[in-house]
């Protein structure tokens, strides 16, 4: 995946962003900007794209996007909680529709136990409450191929939450019948007495 899929994605991305009128926001650790810049790079995108956050250290986390400074201790940069809280204070400082956050290691250094080369973390959040995570661990594949993968995913997943909350499933007919109401028969007040046959004659 290099950049011609994220070229695409982006394009898509906006188009359907554009379409359902929503704005984005990005927070990024590892990549820099390089989702902000995948999606600036298409002509027109000022009516969707609002602003991009590019969080490199803790404090900037903490200064920019409001991550509580006990998420990024017990947790560490590099993990969900700190993914989820990127992508709400986002969300949240820009005011805009769709955020999404990414932090992770590239490397090639920068692992530490538990945490290797290539781990990323995703969140995106959207306005109407609805938040996704999704943790990839691409290995030690080189800085610049991760960044590049992380920029795809990030994508997709704005995308994902572009498309709106999913259609719930219709009941099925056994539900549905029971909440139909119940027909009652009136009983009869006297029984008819039938008449035996008559005999010829």
């Amino acid at each position: 995946m290099g950049g011609s899929d994220a070229r695409a994605l982006s394009r898509s991305l906006l188009d359907l962003c554009r379409m359902r009128k929503l704005t984005i926001a990005t927070a990024e650790s590892c990549t820099g900007g390089l989702v902000a810049g995948a999606l600036t790079d298409i002509p027109g995108s000022s009516d969707v794209i609002d602003r991009g956050f590019v969080t490199y250290s803790n404090d900037a986390k903490r200064a920019m996007l409001g991550v509580e400074a006990g998420t990024l201790t017990n947790f560490g940069a590099v993990s969900k909680e700190t993914a989820t809280a990127m992508a709400v204070g986002a969300l949240e400082r820009a005011g805009v529709d769709l955020a999404v956050a990414i932090t992770g290691i590239a490397g090639p250094g920068g692992a530490t136990p538990g945490k290797p080369v290539g781990l990323v973390h995703f969140a995106a959040a959207a306005r109407d409450g609805r938040i996704i995570h999704r943790e990839q661990r691409f290995g030690a594949i080189g800085r610049s191929a991760v960044r590049a993968r992380s920029v795809v995913e990030a994508l997709r997943m704005l995308m994902e939450l572009a498309r709106g909350p999913q259609v719930q499933a219709k009941p099925q007919r056994a539900a549905a019948g029971r909440l139909r109401p119940r027909v009652t028969r009136t009983p009869r007040r006297h029984a008819v007495k039938r008449r035996p046959p008559r005999s010829p004659r």
